[in-house]
């Protein structure tokens, strides 16, 4: 019996015309089965067939439908024929309402051993192919009928099929939603039988018959779907706002958060991309003195009360009547449930007192508290006292913690309202790779010592954080002149 490498060569043989000797010899193999696997193989390894560029750009009105789902969820779109392949990778994100949090694959037919592009997370992982970088969306579909397919989250399955409507003369500036419906599945809620659960327990108005079997209860399941989330829901603003964001081009980073941007990249994630290229992340970095004054009031609060220093207890704690001073001065005991006299039963308090360590504006030797030369020389001007505090973020020496600091950075610049920084941290800091406790498929916690920073400077000692709402334009301002000092 020839070797499989063997029956591979007379296979190739075959098809380019064998003698007779040598085709007896492949219907040898085939009869031992091994061809069908070859002939697999070669399928795969088959280059994909590209057009030539046009010497006019055109556009193509297409549908983009997730194959498989009933009702139909699909989006109609306008793109323009020079689109390259990681760009349409993100309008498709976008297009759909996906998170970009997982891997992903175009190929050129139907069959998922069609001939298909690679990514830079596939070269990495020793595949060979043509990279999807260096192909335009023209040389691919030109006619009516013209199909491609897209593959995301190999895990749950989510494959896409693109069919040219119609080919357009003069193609759209940018890419641009002119209809479509369904709201897009939960990221991993298992692949089209996952989604049709979760979507008729929707639809039922939430029947505990009806909850799928992965959940403990209704009040989990609430939890861990996106906000207001219905599989009715699709609207043609939001979606061309989405995708006015996914083509922007992100603001220029360095040092340690490019580095996370092109770990990323090279999974064919542009989660962070997407965060970076929003309007208010390419904004200015200035703030006011009043400003100032306002984020600052509750470090400068703090080390009004400590003062020269302050002997903490025998336990290492600060003393009641200086936690109950900062309790009251600072607003948290106005809101707190507690009597605001112990700092370890008082958090905000301890929250505080924590940070302005790390922060280096007090320090401990000795069972006692103390500021620092840095305080001593900032501490009552507030534009100073900013300036010390960008300079000391993002906090932590542990990569786990400086990555957890940046992504609360580039979410805070962006201009997300301070109510969502958690969850939108917590999404890119699952895109990188973090999870919570040995459960591969749990979201990891957003906390951070930035973060923590970040919303104090938000206000998070005057009244609870969920309070907080719309956008903190002073505290963007303060985020991106960290990420712009790199």
């Amino acid at each position: 019996m020839a070797e499989a490498t063997d029956v591979q060569h007379l296979v190739k043989q075959l098809m380019a015309g064998a003698s007779p000797e040598e085709s007896k010899a492949l219907l040898d193999a085939l009869m031992s089965g091994q061809v069908t696997s070859i002939f697999e193989k070669l399928k795969r390894d088959q280059a994909p067939t590209l057009l030539p560029v046009p010497t006019k750009v055109r556009g193509f009105r297409v549908r983009l439908d997730l194959h498989g789902a009933k009702p139909p969820v699909w989006r109609r779109l306008e793109l323009p024929g020079d689109l390259s392949l990681p760009r349409l990778h993100d309008v498709i994100q976008a297009a759909m309402g996906w998170t970009n949090s997982h891997l992903h694959r175009f190929r050129t037919g139907s069959d998922h051993r069609s001939p298909y592009f690679v990514t830079h997370f596939d070269l990495e992982e020793g595949d060979e192919g043509t990279l999807e970088d260096d192909v335009r969306l023209d040389q691919l579909v030109a006619e009516k009928g013209d199909e491609l397919w897209y593959d995301y989250d190999f895990g749950d399955g989510w494959d896409h099929k693109l069919v040219v409507e119609e080919v357009l003369d003069e193609p759209p500036a940018t890419a641009r939603c002119t209809g479509g419906r369904m709201a897009c599945p939960p990221e991993d809620c298992g692949g089209i039988g996952g989604y049709e659960d979760l979507a008729a327990w929707v639809r039922s108005g939430y029947d505990d018959a009806l909850l799928p079997g992965n959940f403990d209860n209704g009040a989990h399941a609430h939890d861990w779907l996106p906000l207001d989330w219905h599989p009715e829901h699709f609207d043609v603003e939001e979606t061309n706002t989405a995708l006015a964001v996914a083509v922007a081009e992100p603001v220029a980073v360095t040092g340690e958060l490019a580095d996370l941007a092109e770990q990323l990249d090279r999974r064919g994630i542009r989660l962070l991309r997407e965060v970076l290229g929003r309007p208010f992340s390419h904004a200015p970095t200035e703030v006011t003195e009043a400003e100032a004054a306002r984020m600052t009031e509750t470090y400068r609060t703090f080390l009004d009360v400590v003062g020269g220093g302050v002997a903490l207890t025998a336990a290492g704690y600060l003393p009641p009547a200086v936690v109950e001073q900062i309790a009251e001065r600072t607003g948290i005991a106005d809101w707190w449930f507690g009597k605001a006299n112990r700092e370890d039963h008082t958090f905000p308090v301890a929250g505080i007192r924590a940070t302005a360590r790390a922060l280096g504006l007090v320090s401990i030797r000795k069972g006692r508290l103390s500021p620092t030369a840095a305080a001593l020389r900032c501490g009552h001007d507030p534009t100073a006292l900013l300036r010390h505090i960008v300079g000391r973020l993002p906090l932590g020496t542990k990569d786990t913690e400086r990555q957890a600091g940046w992504m609360a950075l580039a979410v805070a610049g962006s201009g997300t309202p301070a109510q969502e920084w958690r969850s939108e941290v917590r999404d890119l800091l699952y895109a990188l790779g973090w999870r919570s406790g040995h459960d591969r498929f749990s979201p990891p916690p957003a906390h951070s010592a930035t973060l923590d920073v970040l919303e104090q400077l938000a206000g998070a000692s005057r009244v609870r954080m969920r309070e907080i709402t719309g956008v903190d334009f002073a505290v963007a301002a303060t985020a991106r002149a960290v990420i712009r000092l790199t």
